[in-house]
């Protein structure tokens, strides 16, 4: 064949360089229907772990959410069943059944659960603002479920169709004439060839069950298990949720009773003009609290689904809030006013907001962050008002916030000069771990440092901390067993790096008390086996590589309780089963009835009982690890004998006293 300028062209190469197999036509895959979502699920669900497991039920869920904002539905009803098996039923509109005008073979309601970008939410001739908007999430349940059942009931008449894996089962039948009421239950199981031996967590869907409830106070939430799926844990197998009271009831179930609000909560709500024209408007609603300690937060969301992320709401709401504290500082006469920065008003900020927006555009299919730009314009422009109106009510009240804030922002420019001269003093630097959430106060004989199991955990105690003394510094799971490991290992492990570098005294020989930056190390894990055996894998850290600090007292355990025990307004905690049994048999002996809590872990317990119970030193106990001079000998002999290289002394001391043991917590 002849090129362009004339000459003959090159023949192709029939194969690879290598003598690989041909490119061609052949090799090209047109994917149909919903086998793309089979074969990658990640770029739909953001992969096949726990938190894809359950963004399936969350797109089930918003599908019937959309029906309550939209003004059609008033009851949701979620039953985790056994076999992983989770029924969504609302009284909405229900799915239509009649054949879709483009498919006349197939009817609306499987043209919705077999086809990707089908819907009714492209619109607003549906819905108004809906959190469903790319048509693709029934669908995308449908793919990744092994098998699939809906019920639709509409205009006196109720139809059922099942699938598989995405695929119609059975044929859409009317299985009943003459019914009362509407609306849609979809009942589904995920596909274990896509998620594998993952369940729905009882314990995640309660929380979404609740949380969506706040979000929309016209909506009654029922929440329903099977009693083995919940058997063992806190979660109720049967629940209500309706919330009046919106966010604000929200944020001051959140905060608990020892809030430490500075002015109390700010809430309110505001209708928003549409993002364009021919569209309806937006709603917004706030609930907004500064506190004195605590580690601060801001929960979003838009047309219920939450935003992890933050976004473009968001930052409208720090610039209402920032442009609102400079505007009233200045009529104050506050010239400090104007150091406060966006950083200082989060610093201190617990708060949740709600926008409701038609149209809204969100980072990836999984919706953790909100882009639609004129959101943070709309936001701004709605909360300015309502927030210059608040601080101006009580001057007393903003006097004090501001006051706080320019507080924050005194400590933060003094942490940035003292981080300047650090760089201009070589001799001096100190590099803190990321994950270190540090106190403010700087003397070390006042401050305390938590060594917390995991970002979970890390994150309650974070909230229940006191952020002028205590400091927490999560730890990624059980560490390094220094008894066993060689010393490069050792130097090598990135946790206990993180550890040294925020105590700031060394280790080995060139351990140095006087460099320490708390008075106390406390050790604070879960209540159970697994907390045990990380307790002793930091201590033996501790004896082994800092015994000075042990020798000096300032290392120790913290007792976190295992049970919370209730009966009317009369609450105990109990340490173990002893304890409980002995709490049982006294305080309670006259009770009829005693609801008995047992926490997982400090992840799953409400920071504002952490605090009570075992991080504020006016209620907590502490347990002081000490080696006695007199017994030195045999407690190096015995760490190496549980702790060491030699796992045959480990099976010699379990077999010796196996006979000792009456109950075994595993």
């Amino acid at each position: 064949m002849d090129d362009l300028f004339g000459s003959k062209a090159a023949p192709r190469p029939s194969s690879r360089r290598g003598g690989g197999k041909a490119y061609s036509a052949e090799d090209i895959e047109v994917l149909e229907g919903l086998e793309p979502v089979r074969r990658r699920p990640g770029m739909y669900v953001g992969g096949t772990d726990a938190a894809a497991l359950h963004h399936l039920a969350a797109e089930i869920f918003d599908n019937a959410m959309d029906e309550a904002v939209a003004g059609h539905a008033d009851r949701i009803e979620v039953t985790l069943e056994e076999d992983n098996l989770l029924a969504i039923r609302d009284n909405g509109r229900g799915i239509p059944v009649d054949p879709h005008p483009k498919f006349p073979h197939l009817s609306a309601l499987e043209v919705i659960l077999t086809t990707l970008h089908a819907g009714g939410k492209f619109s607003a001739k549906a819905y108004a603002t809906a959190g469903g908007l790319h048509g693709v999430g029934s669908s995308v349940v449908n793919a990744l479920s092994e098998r699939l059942e809906v019920e639709v009931t509409r205009e006196g008449a109720r139809w059922r169709q099942v699938y598989a894996r995405g695929k119609p089962l059975t044929p859409l039948e009317k299985v009943a004439e003459g019914v009362r009421g509407q609306g849609t239950l979809i009942r589904f199981r995920p596909d274990p060839e896509i998620f594998g031996p993952l369940r729905f967590d009882p314990a995640r869907l309660y929380r979404l069950c609740r949380s969506k409830a706040y979000l929309y106070r016209g909506v009654r939430i029922f929440w329903k298990a099977a009693p083995s799926v919940v058997a063992g844990s806190a979660i109720p197998q049967e629940a209500e949720f309706h919330f009046p009271g919106g966010l604000r009831e929200s944020l001051e179930a959140e905060l608990g009773e020892e809030a430490d609000l500075i002015g109390g909560i700010w809430d309110g709500e505001a209708t928003l003009p549409p993002p364009r024209e021919g569209l309806p408007p937006g709603r917004l609603e706030w609930a907004i609290g500064w506190r004195e300690w605590g580690e601060p937060f801001l929960h979003s969301y838009c047309n219920t689904i939450p935003t992890p992320e933050g976004g473009t709401h968001e930052a409208g709401l720090r610039a209402a809030l920032l442009k609102g504290f400079r505007a009233y500082g200045e009529s104050r006469g506050v010239k400090r006013a104007r150091d406060v920065t966006a950083e200082d008003i989060g610093s201190a900020l617990a708060g949740k907001l709600s926008l409701f927006l038609a149209e809204p555009q969100f980072q990836g299919q999984t919706k953790e962050k909100l882009t639609t730009q004129e959101a943070a314009r709309l936001v701004e422009t709605a909360l300015r008002d309502h927030f210059d109106h608040f601080l101006a009510a009580d001057p007393a009240r903003a006097d004090a916030l501001l006051a706080h804030l320019i507080a924050r922002a005194e400590e933060r420019l003094k942490r940035r000069q003292a981080r300047e001269v650090a760089r201009k003093t070589p001799t001096r630097r100190l590099r803190l771990p990321g994950k270190l959430a540090d106190c403010t106060l700087e003397n070390p004989e006042a401050t305390e440092l938590f060594l917390v199991e995991g970002d979970s955990a890390g994150g309650s105690a974070k909230q229940a901390r006191n952020r002028e003394t205590q400091a927490v510094l999560p730890l990624r799971g059980k560490i390094l067993n220094v008894a066993s490991a060689s010393s490069e290992k050792l130097q090598q492990n990135q946790e206990l790096r993180d550890l040294v570098e925020a105590l700031g005294c060394g280790t080995g020989r060139h351990f140095d008390l006087s460099r320490l930056r708390y008075g106390r190390i406390i050790i604070m894990t879960d209540a159970d086996v697994d907390g045990a055996h990380i307790a002793s894998l930091l201590m033996t850290f501790f004896y082994r590589e800092l015994p000075g600090l042990i020798e000096a007292g300032r290392l120790y355990l913290a007792q976190p309780p295992l049970y919370r025990l209730a009966h009317g307004a009369e609450v105990h905690y109990a340490m173990n089963d002893a304890e409980r049994d002995r709490l049982l048999a006294s305080a309670f002996k006259n009770a009829a009835k005693v609801e008995i809590s047992r926490f997982k872990g400090l992840g799953e317990m409400p920071p504002h009982i952490l605090r009570q119970t075992t991080m504020d030193p006016r209620h907590r106990t502490l347990l002081r690890v000490v080696v006695p001079e007199a017994a030195r000998e045999e407690t190096a002999g015995l760490i190496e004998q549980l702790m060491g290289r030699r796992p045959e002394l480990r099976f010699r001391f379990i077999q010796e006293r196996a006979p000792e043991i009456e109950e075994l917590d595993v």
